[in-house]
């Protein structure tokens, strides 16, 4: 493979990592949306999606190890690649979230809602930013908007003990409001799980621009 096809191929693997990271994001956002609504249906969409994911996580797979097997990367190409390998996998596990989310939203069915949901979706919007900010990290090298994620990832951390806090006390006034409360709970939890998997690969991004390892997630 001449230079030129191998710095396409590579273009071709970031724009599909951008794809699949794109795809997840739209999970996250659809799955509160649908736990908001009590969309049921679209919550049955969201779990058939994720197959999506799943067969374009195999494919990029296959691109990397086909690139490191036939064009020996060295340096930065290869921490690069190897980059792009971890990072489908932590956007696969959080296309499991959304689903897991969207599992939760069905058990829920149609039950009355305890309250209005405020703090979940503030949580989503924060993860989804950092899934966002992490792939462009990514693909720009971007050191120090990998670093930001750590500051993000605090703000999760707090609205999830918030939540935490809240859901017990409702629990405490009502034991009616237990079941609902736990599966909102692991809702809380999931997101907190995908702000975890952006910081992974803030760290991975650190890792492949200047060969460190650093903790984005203390």
């Amino acid at each position: 493979m001449s230079r030129t096809l191998y710095a396409k191929a590579l273009d071709e693997l970031e724009k599909q990592i951008l794809k699949m990271g794109g795809l997840v994001e739209e999970q996250i956002n659809l799955s509160i949306m649908s736990l908001a609504n009590q969309d049921l249906e679209l919550a049955e969409n969201i779990i058939i999606k994720d197959d999506i994911i799943d067969n374009l996580e195999l494919e990029i797979e296959e691109r990397c190890l086909k690139l490191i097997a036939t064009q020996q990367p060295m340096a930065k190409d290869l921490r690069r690649i190897s980059a792009g390998l971890k990072i489908i996998t932590d956007l696969e596990r959080i296309g499991d979230n959304a689903v897991d989310i969207s599992k939760i939203t069905i058990r829920i069915g149609t039950d009355k809602l305890i309250k209005p949901l405020i703090d979940l979706p503030r949580m989503a919007l924060i993860t989804q930013e950092m899934l966002k900010n992490s792939l462009d990290s990514y693909i720009n090298g971007d050191v120090e908007l990998a670093l930001t994620l750590a500051k993000k990832d605090d703000q999760v951390d707090e609205l999830h003990s918030q939540i935490f806090r809240e859901l017990i006390s409702y629990m405490f006034e009502n034991p009616k409001n237990i079941n609902q409360c736990a599966h909102l709970l692991f809702v809380s939890r999931y997101l907190e799980r995908i702000a975890d998997h952006a910081t992974n690969i803030g760290e991975n991004v650190i890792y492949m621009v200047k060969a460190e390892r650093r903790s984005l997630n203390n």
